[in-house]
């Protein structure tokens, strides 16, 4: 959207409208899809933050259930179908973790993320992070100095997510293998 379609969006009334109808059932219905449908047109339109805050501790409260849920089955989590918005959501809270400074509470997550989703690219990323964390980097230092910025993602459902890097990840996490088993088994309590 252009800046003028962004302007005319907000002001809009039949669209707000439209908006807050679809954030009523969002959050009745708690569906997680429809949730994050409404909380990307809130974050784009710049609206107010305490809709996005509540729409997006709604998404976490519905992951953590989901996922719980999950654990319980010992069913892993895809990057597909409705799977991607919990380990999003779980992605989301880990990174918002990290730039507060709470190394340990995004190392806990990035640990869970590992656990629980059965996608090979993206739990080699989530282990270069959980390093970082448990390394005590400076999310914004090591978005800036270790991520590869690239303009287009190879697959759709991996846009979400830090996968590139500036080191080849496999040599990276083999080169750091008794680090990231060390951290394994510091956090494998948390499966309990």
């Amino acid at each position: 959207m252009t800046p003028e379609e962004l302007q005319e969006a907000r002001m809009n009334p039949d669209f707000l409208g439209f908006l807050q109808e679809k954030e009523e059932a969002a959050l009745k219905s708690r569906s997680i899809s429809e949730l994050y449908e409404v909380l990307d047109s809130l974050l784009i339109l710049d609206l107010d933050e305490n809709r996005i805050h509540k729409i997006y501790g709604e998404i976490l409260k519905v992951a953590f259930d989901q996922i719980e849920d999950r654990l319980k089955g010992d069913k892993k989590l895809s990057l597909d179908d409705e799977d991607i918005y919990f380990v999003r959501s779980f992605y989301e809270h880990a990174i918002e973790k990290w730039s507060m400074e709470n190394h340990d509470g995004a190392k806990e997550l990035f640990f869970i993320l590992s656990q629980i989703v059965d996608d090979e690219k993206f739990v080699d990323a989530v282990n270069v992070l959980l390093l970082a964390c448990a390394q005590n980097k400076d999310m914004d230092s090591f978005y800036e100095n270790d991520v590869k910025h690239l303009n287009e993602v190879e697959e759709e459902k991996y846009g979400y997510f830090i996968l590139d890097f500036n080191f080849d990840t496999k040599e990276y996490l083999d080169k750091n293998i008794n680090l990231v088993q060390e951290q394994y088994e510091k956090l494998k309590h948390l499966l309990n």
